[in-house]
């Protein structure tokens, strides 16, 4: 995930004395990487890469907060000058809705009906109307701001939403009061084949075990997590807006967003956890802004719906125990400092620390290692001695030995033949098993697939390699495809068998493909016969061929024979090709003969096949009326 904030706005809550280059340059070293900054008239545009474990830096504050940390470690004065998350508290809302409630417009308050349909689907609801909404355009220092970050700006109260997203690393969504049926809102899971219209005018079927916001007239007017409904959209016409912040159940959102295809910014967030306690200042500082720049009036209670509050957690841990894993001795009062500096609280106790975790941190703090890991990227990797621990000899099973040292020989010499290596899932689709014609009830249906185009546990190669085809024709004249893989073979009350198969497919001939496999034959210097099957499907051509088998009869040198000192007869022959005579007939006839040594393919017209026949002794001379009685036993 990469997101944008300029410079100027990261200065109004972080105190520092460094440049924007300095900025990047010791960030990058020791937190969210700056993989860009950019000139923007009198600001700087930073663009940062923020890692999925780390959701709390992708915000202006949350990147205040990782600078106050960092920027002190390479002499550079750092220090946050405010923090929202105490400034803005509920408290400040709640004395002026008492005001409210009190006035002579207490009789027309807005109020909404909330109901949360389920306990594992919202972990905090925050919801307020504000009335007297002016929509018009957003203040200079939200839209320039916005524009700078990428966001288009689109009028004062969309335009807040965005900005409060980027301040505080919350997604916020803003409905039309008097568009939500019977101002009721109620959350549930959805239907399977329920749909929905959103922001951007498309519309979405829905799977079932979606989070949904239902009106009091059945409507879907929020897909939440993902983007709202275009039912309940601020429009110009808007006069009274629910702010409406919240968190999630983060796996639901992600296996909607992988379930619908609606990949938005609020769901890139929202899927990967988000800090309760983080809405509270959202709300006061959204309605703020509502109130100055929109022209809001608070017109409702102030729903909050917090179940079950955040419970700080507590890791204890040893000052050894930093030294013995970063390898160096780093000073009690040096941890402690880059601890507190990062918003743990810590509690000494001689030579042991009991570490309060923050709540935005609860993902991904969860061990004593991670907070050594904390310490020692603020301390400085740079700083930490550079020394290779001791070769560690892991000794595998000569079978996976083999395994993949022959597996590798044949991905090598198929490349430099000119085929190109294909990587397919291990899973596919109902209808591509239904179109090689294999039979879906031979093979293992997965039960948690977040997509039908891999529903099923592969039994061949084939079918992927077919698609692998298809996909691409056009795009060469000639196609050439292999690919080594597990399939999985169903076993009754058990795990499925796993078994090494090599598949090749072709857009050429069938002689193509038996000659690409005939020479790899030779070149594992296999003396048997092959045990595949040439597919035809469509204009296309394809094998399986069983891995083991080809590793059972491999050699890392051909079988030896001795230069034979004595003559060779050398006799052609025509034969005209039949259902009942092929090639492999002839040759497994032939080899009947002591004398013959090799058979060669001359041509191939009209189903006459020619072939050269090699004659000749290991013990003498033999003349060419031997070698014509030998080829008339054919």
């Amino acid at each position: 995930m990469n997101i944008k904030i300029t410079h100027n706005w990261l200065l109004e809550y972080l105190d520092t004395d460094a440049d924007a280059e300095e900025i990047q340059k010791y960030l990058s070293l020791s937190g969210p990487s700056i993989e860009k900054v950019e000139k923007r008239g009198e600001d700087y545009v930073y663009g940062i890469e923020i890692i999925s474990n780390r959701i709390d830096t992708a915000s202006v504050l949350g990147i205040a907060q990782e600078a106050a940390a960092i920027l002190p470690m390479f002499g550079k004065k750092a220090e946050l000058k405010l923090d929202p998350l105490k400034k803005y508290k509920f408290s400040q809302v709640l004395d002026k809705l008492e005001q409210y409630s009190s006035s002579e417009r207490s009789e027309s308050r807005s109020k909404l009906k909330i109901k949360i349909a389920g306990t594992n689907l919202c972990s905090r609801f925050t919801a307020v109307v504000l009335d007297n909404i002016g929509i018009k355009p957003s203040p200079g220092f939200i839209s320039e701001r916005l524009v700078a970050c990428g966001i288009k700006s689109i009028n004062s109260v969309v335009d807040i939403s965005n900005f409060l997203m980027l301040a505080f690393g919350q997604p916020v969504h803003v409905f039309d009061y008097d568009q939500i049926g019977g101002a009721s809102m109620i959350m549930r899971e959805s239907k399977n084949g329920e749909k929905i219209i959103t922001l951007d005018e498309k519309e979405v079927n829905l799977l079932g075990g979606d989070i949904v916001i239902e009106d009091g007239e059945g409507k879907l007017i929020d897909l939440c997590g993902i983007m709202g409904g275009f039912n309940s959209s601020v429009t110009n016409k808007t006069k009274r807006v629910v702010l409406f912040v919240q968190t999630y159940n983060k796996e639901k959102i992600r296996k909607t967003a992988m379930t619908t295809g609606v990949r938005t910014v609020a769901a890139t967030y929202f899927e990967k956890g988000l800090d309760e306690e983080r809405v509270e200042a959202t709300t006061v500082y959204g309605i703020d802004l509502l109130k100055k720049h929109a022209d809001g009036v608070i017109s409702s209670p102030l729903y909050d719906i917090y179940p079950n509050r955040y419970q700080a957690k507590q890791i204890s841990i040893t000052i050894s125990k930093f030294e013995k894993s970063i390898g160096i001795k780093i000073d009690k009062k040096i941890i402690v400092r880059i601890l507190k500096s990062l918003n743990f609280k810590t509690e000494e106790k001689g030579e042991s620390l009991k570490v309060t975790v923050p709540s935005f941190r609860k993902y991904d703090v969860t061990y004593a290692q991670d907070l050594i890991e904390e310490v020692a990227r603020i301390y400085g990797y740079q700083k930490l001695p550079s020394s290779l621990p001791p070769p560690a000899k892991v000794e595998q099973p000569e079978e996976s030995q083999k395994l993949f040292s022959v597996i590798d020989k044949i991905k090598y010499f198929l490349k430099h033949l000119g085929l190109t290596e294909s990587i397919n899932y291990s899973m596919m689709s109902h209808d591509l098993i239904k179109e090689i014609g294999l039979g879906v009830e031979n093979h293992l249906r997965v039960a948690n697939t977040i997509s039908r185009d891999i529903e099923y546990m592969r039994t061949s190669l084939i079918p992927s390699l077919y698609k692998n085809l298809k996909d691409n024709t056009g795009k060469s004249e000639v196609l050439r495809f292999f690919e080594i893989g597990k399939i999985y073979l169903p076993k009754k009350n058990n795990l499925p068998q796993e078994t090494y198969k090599l598949g090749i497919a072709v857009n050429t001939d069938y002689f193509d493909l038996k000659g690409i496999v005939e020479a790899l034959r030779r070149e594992l210097n296999i003396e048997t016969r092959f045990a595949g099957e040439i597919v035809r499907k469509d204009s296309y051509f394809l094998v399986e061929l069983d891995v083991q088998r080809l590793i059972d009869n491999y050699r890392i040198m051909p079988v030896y024979r001795p230069i034979n000192p004595y003559a060779v007869v050398k006799l052609d022959k025509t034969f005209e090709l039949g259902p009942k005579l092929n090639y492999e007939n002839i040759k497994i006839t032939a080899a009947q003969s002591s004398l013959l040594q090799k058979i060669e393919v001359i041509t191939l017209y009209q189903n006459k096949l020619t072939l050269r026949f090699y004659y000749s002794s290991s013990s003498r001379n033999i003349t060419e009326e031997e070698a014509k009685k030998e080829l008339a036993k054919i």
